[in-house]
């Protein structure tokens, strides 16, 4: 059935990477089209080790594939076919999806420096190049991944690295010393890269840094199997950069969301009752002094997040109890009554912030 509506309808966009994960498994699936004029697709799908964490940064890392580990490797009819047909695989060589299908892609800074640095934040001991064309599929973390570590990583762009775009935009403090300015934004519209040409070309060269000014929205998702599915399924939510958001959580038996996370942002202009205006908003205001307001905002979110983190098996506790007791309705209502707090309380912090910026730093944008 599955090659039927293949065949019927097929993948007919650029390539793509999905993560596919349940409670027991993670599976990196890449698919393409079969080319022009043709219906079908082409894909491959590889599954991450047992403790390991791997990266899906736009571009296609799946390499060797071994059809005889059906633990680890799935992939269409057609795999090898095609890229013989095409000139885009010799015999000879050792087949790697990704340099017979999307080879640009491991030409991609964008891609790879992100994947270099999830790497050496949370596997530091490999000592990994940053500036390899490759990197393992997967790696072991050196510690157990918990939410803030991945609060981190997405919030991360380089400080502290050669590839931190700030570094280089210094002024002269009061002591005679240079200092990175205040003003220093790592956070820049593309325009703007160009215009300062910073770090030697940064935005020419096709950087692009794991926190985005551009997100929409931004998930931590934990599939549990040793919790019931109504509790075990929660979906971490922040909306805009995550450098400048905060983390709800939402359960997969919540049965509703606050009303400004269900009020459409981009599409109908700004308004007050939308939860993702309050995030860009308060993003868009952070940049423009980024080295000084960051701490203002992530002062707030910080301690925030932490709570919400460290509240969680408490929580899940209390749910726990309701679950055993047969008490679904209730269960219900405790978990999405958490999610509309929380949701309503960081949105009216978010618009509290914001303002408070206006005024601590009039006159000094």
């Amino acid at each position: 059935m599955e090659y039927l509506r293949d065949s019927e309808y097929g993948w007919n966009d650029y390539g793509e990477c999905l993560t596919i994960a349940d409670k027991n498994e993670v599976w990196h699936f890449e698919i393409l089209g079969p080319g022009k004029g043709k219906v079908g697709s082409v894909w491959a799908a590889r599954r991450v080790p047992d403790e390991h964490i791997a990266v899906n940064a736009n571009a296609s890392t799946i390499k060797e594939v071994d059809l005889s580990d059906k633990d680890h490797f799935m992939a269409s009819q057609n795999i090898f076919s095609l890229a013989r047909e095409n000139g885009w695989w010799n015999e000879e060589e050792t087949f790697r999806f990704c340099y017979a299908y999307a080879p640009d892609s491991r030409n991609s800074l964008a891609a790879r420096r992100r994947e270099w640095r999830v790497f050496d934040l949370l596997a530091p001991s490999l000592g990994l190049d940053p500036n390899s064309e490759n990197y393992p599929f997967s790696v072991k973390p050196d510690t157990l991944v918990s939410l803030a570590d991945l609060r981190m990583v997405f919030s991360d762009y380089y400080e502290g690295t050669p590839f931190d775009m700030t570094r280089d935009m210094v002024v002269t403090d009061e002591q005679g010393k240079s200092v990175i300015s205040p003003l220093a934004n790592p956070h820049l519209p593309y325009d703007m890269n160009k215009l300062f040409r910073i770090n030697g070309g940064w935005g020419w060269r096709g950087e692009r840094t794991i926190a985005r000014w551009y997100t929409m929205y931004a998930t931590i998702i934990q599939c549990r199997d040793w919790l019931p599915d109504e509790i075990g399924g929660v979906v971490w939510l922040a909306l805009d950069n995550v450098a400048t958001s905060i983390y709800i959580p939402v359960y997969c038996s919540s049965s509703d969301l606050p009303d400004r996370y269900k009020t459409p942002g981009r599409p109908d202009g700004f308004t007050r009752e939308s939860a993702w205006w309050a995030f860009n908003r308060l993003g868009t205001l952070t940049a423009q002094r980024w080295g000084e307001m960051r701490y203002d905002v992530n002062g707030t979110w910080d301690i925030w997040q932490e709570e919400l983190f460290s509240a969680q098996d408490e929580f899940e506790e209390r749910a726990l109890e309701l679950h055993q007791a047969g008490k679904n309705a209730e269960l219900v209502n405790m978990l999405t009554g958490y999610t509309v707090y929380w949701g309503d309380r960081v949105v009216d912090k978010a618009w509290e912030l914001g303002d408070m910026l206006w005024t601590r730093y009039d006159e000094k944008f």
